[in-house]
């Protein structure tokens, strides 16, 4: 295992949580792919997530011992498919602290930029109205900004005219308040808003829209590197819509879900007919809450924050590389709050996409591209490190490493 050289020093700080080190050896341990492969490092979890056993075991469960299809028999197996979904749907409602569970509805659909764009289809568009106003995080995800930007087109095509307002950020990469307030005005019918940054794993301080935006403007939030990675609680964050990936949650590609609170406008409700439903992929979905709250969500944060805080700490001090984000998260010791285990930097001389390869060749798996950020994002590539709760320590110092041989030649 790489090192770093004697000369290369840096402050680990004194509040990573080494009493946690058992309980993450036990977590870890529970994911196959990572016993498997000793020599690798998989930092690539904004991406997707890797499976705990129990989550697979329950997709195999149901397939091997029940399946058939929702909604479509009278036999048992299919009745009880049925109920499994519904329960599934209760569980998601616990998962997130619903406080009115008998009036919010949840959708299961393939993930978050179909579960946008469902609710800027069926939920948003029926109800603008020429001059109406919408705000849109235009430095987030794509998928939080096309559905939106999709749906307004389709009504210009029919003759009604939406004003499409950017979301405005401070120096921070974060919700700019003061200047977001200037942007509300009694057409605004929706804000759109991200949970935990894709690229600078800041938490988007979402509570504080509520106040700025009053008490009758729907907000809806991309949850996607929110949900199963650290505590989301819809009752604080006093939101009208949480919509995920199952896939970044721990359970099976093809899975998610918009949560709907139903308190601000009309019900939500997917138009259409319903083909058949991703049942294995919604039972891991399931299955990845029930452990997932096992865990900890608050240790799990925990640890994802301190390996990347860690991280940052160790490479804010290398100077061919460039951090992306706020720069006051970097140390372990950061007077403000620090990233929930995304981390995006670039050599200053070493192409984004060229030093993915080198890591790769290291055996540390690591995004590098645009990241999917939308038009007001970075204009050039980054690497991306994203952890998880699987990740280890020596995985981070290692990735260090082989970044500061870069430095020193």
């Amino acid at each position: 295992m790489n090192t770093l050289p004697a000369s290369t020093q840096y402050n680990h700080g004194p509040s990573f949580p080494d009493e946690l080190r058992a309980w993450q050896r036990g977590l870890r341990a529970q994911f196959p792919i990572i016993t498997a492969n000793p020599d690798l490092a998989y930092l690539d979890s904004a991406a997707t997530t890797q499976k705990p056993q129990a989550v697979l075991d329950a997709s195999m469960r149901y397939l091997t011992t029940g399946n058939a299809n929702a909604g479509r028999g009278t036999y048992t197996w299919a009745n009880q498919t049925t109920a499994r979904i519904e329960q599934a749907r209760d569980r998601l409602r616990r998962f997130l602290g619903d406080p009115e569970p008998g009036r919010s509805s949840v959708h299961f659909l393939s993930g978050t930029t179909e579960g946008l764009r469902a609710v800027a289809r069926d939920w948003l568009a029926p109800q603008l109205r020429d001059g109406d106003e919408i705000i849109v995080p235009f430095a987030d995800h794509s998928a939080n900004t096309v559905p939106w930007l999709e749906t307004v087109d389709l009504l210009r095509r029919q003759g009604i005219h939406v004003a499409v307002r950017a979301m405005p950020y401070d120096g921070a990469h974060d919700y700019d308040q003061q200047r977001l307030a200037g942007l509300v005005t009694e057409r605004t019918r929706l804000i759109a808003a991200t949970h935990v940054h894709h690229v600078y794993g800041g938490d988007m301080n979402v509570r504080r829209i509520r106040a700025v935006a009053g008490p009758d403007i729907p907000i809806c939030l991309d949850a996607a590197q929110g949900v199963g990675h650290l505590p989301l609680s819809v009752a604080e964050l006093d939101v009208d819509f949480v919509v995920f990936s199952g896939h970044k949650t721990l359970a099976l590609p093809g899975s998610g879900a918009v949560w709907a609170r139903n308190s601000r406008g009309p019900e939500y409700v997917v138009a259409g007919w319903s083909g058949s439903p991703n049942t294995a992929g919604i039972l891991s979905l399931a299955a990845a809450l029930d452990w997932l709250d096992e865990a900890g969500l608050d240790r799990i944060a925990r640890w994802s924050v301190a390996l990347g805080a860690r991280f940052t700490d160790g490479l804010r001090l290398l100077p061919s590389f460039e951090i992306l984000g706020c720069q006051r998260s970097l140390a372990a010791d950061s007077p403000v709050p620090q990233r929930h285990g995304i981390v995006a930097f670039r050599h200053r001389e070493i192409s984004s996409n060229d030093l993915g390869f080198i890591l790769a060749s290291a055996g540390l798996m690591v995004r590098a591209d645009d990241h999917c950020q939308s038009t007001k994002g970075e204009k050039t590539t980054s690497v991306r490190v994203s952890l998880h709760v699987y990740n280890t320590v020596d995985e981070v110092d290692r990735l260090l490493a082989v970044l500061t041989e870069l430095e020193v030649r």
